[in-house]
């Protein structure tokens, strides 16, 4: 006998019987049962009894005291609490990568992770895929979807993962349009991560950034960040600006060019929160006082036609050795990379150079969500 359950984010499985009448006001006899995953959710049930009569089955369910994870959307859905989990478990696949026998673990075995970038990636999608197979699940790919697949056709989005979604069991998208995967999550009946949508937002960067900044400092209440570079279209800034929002005395220094300056939407949400910035056009001056310079590169491909907009902007704020020796002994530099000029070489072989830590710990972050999404707790 098989029947359809859908798992409640209340630790309840709720069966509905495929023939109901066969059950009714019976008492249940069943003496094994399986479940099969069937899409977000959603599962199908079987047993060995032929008497499994009932109109609810309550399991209790271990991860009804944490958190419910759909998707990853954007950074505004986590609170301290649900990234103080999943820092937990980071910190859980960091021990399987560096311990377990061929850096891999194979929980999620059986699993297929679709990528679907539309726009340029590698640190994201090759970091995705390996935290999918260190995890011992499988990956399809896409690196450009935007022009070889169907979508340089002419198909919707909403049909592109209606379509992939029958393939694979999570879908991880970067698209350039803000509020895409928003889109997507909203059409898919498995879990969607949003590994960058436009200039809107990158939540599982914000969430790495903020890992690796208390991995780096020890906490994460009471420091002093700068955000530098390309503030207006910078994805990564505007999500990790509002996880620093989470934690107490937080001050944020905001050092950019005139034509990339953070918008108003962010500072009044700081505000809001109680957060206290500053615009500051001395790098050298926010630098000495920071906990964490956080230096971004200006993006070519978010000004279209107005080059001369971009020329003016690139290279105004270059992170080197002058600003890294302004730098408290302990405070680190991070970038979300890849890096044109805006941190000169020479600043690599400083200890205070984070950034390609900062990359490492993105691997640990993401098998965690993957795991977190796929499994739950």
């Amino acid at each position: 006998m098989t029947i359809s359950a859908t798992f409640s984010s209340h630790g309840k499985i709720l069966m509905s019987p495929i023939r109901k009448s066969e059950w009714a006001n019976q008492p249940v006899l069943c003496k094994s049962v399986e479940l099969f995953k069937n899409g977000r959710n959603q599962y199908r049930m079987s047993t060995n009894s032929n008497k499994f009569q009932c109109r609810a089955l309550e399991i209790e369910n271990k991860s009804s005291t944490k958190f419910h994870l759909d998707d990853v959307i954007e950074s505004q859905q986590f609170d301290r609490e649900t990234l103080s989990a999943i820092f937990e478990v980071a910190r859980e696949m960091e021990k399987i990568e560096k311990n377990s026998i061929g850096g891999r673990s194979e929980i999620l075995k059986g699993y297929l992770m679709a990528t679907l970038f539309y726009e340029p990636s590698t640190r994201t999608r090759l970091s995705f895929e390996s935290a999918m197979k260190r995890l011992g699940g499988e990956v399809l790919t896409t690196e450009n979807a935007r022009e070889f697949s169907s979508a340089a056709k002419g198909e919707t989005l909403e049909d592109t993962i209606r379509t992939v979604e029958g393939y694979s069991d999570i879908i991880v998208m970067r698209h350039f349009e803000s509020g895409a995967a928003r889109r997507a999550a909203s059409t898919a009946s498995i879990p969607i991560i949003n590994a960058g949508d436009g200039p809107g937002q990158h939540p599982t960067q914000a969430l790495l950034d903020v890992y690796t900044i208390e991995r780096e400092i020890g906490k994460l209440d009471g420091i002093n960040v700068a955000l530098v570079g390309d503030l207006a279209y910078g994805r990564t800034v505007r999500s990790l600006a509002h996880l620093l929002a989470m934690y107490e005395d937080v001050k944020i220094y905001f050092v950019s060019p005139d034509v990339v300056k953070m918008k108003d939407d962010i500072k009044d949400y700081l505000t809001s929160m109680g957060v206290q910035w500053e615009e500051n056009a001395d790098l050298i001056e926010v630098a000495s006082k920071c906990d964490v310079v956080y230096q971004t590169r200006i993006q070519r491909e978010r000004f279209g036609e107005r080059v001369d907009l971009y020329e003016e902007a690139r290279g105004k704020y270059i992170v080197d050795m002058s600003v890294v020796n302004a730098m408290q002994k302990h405070a680190v530099v991070m970038h979300p990379l890849p890096r044109l000029d805006e941190i000169t070489v020479d600043v690599d072989g400083d200890p205070r150079a984070a950034y390609f830590r900062q990359a490492k710990n993105g691997l640990y972050i993401r098998m965690a969500l993957l795991k977190l999404l796929l499994l739950g707790w």
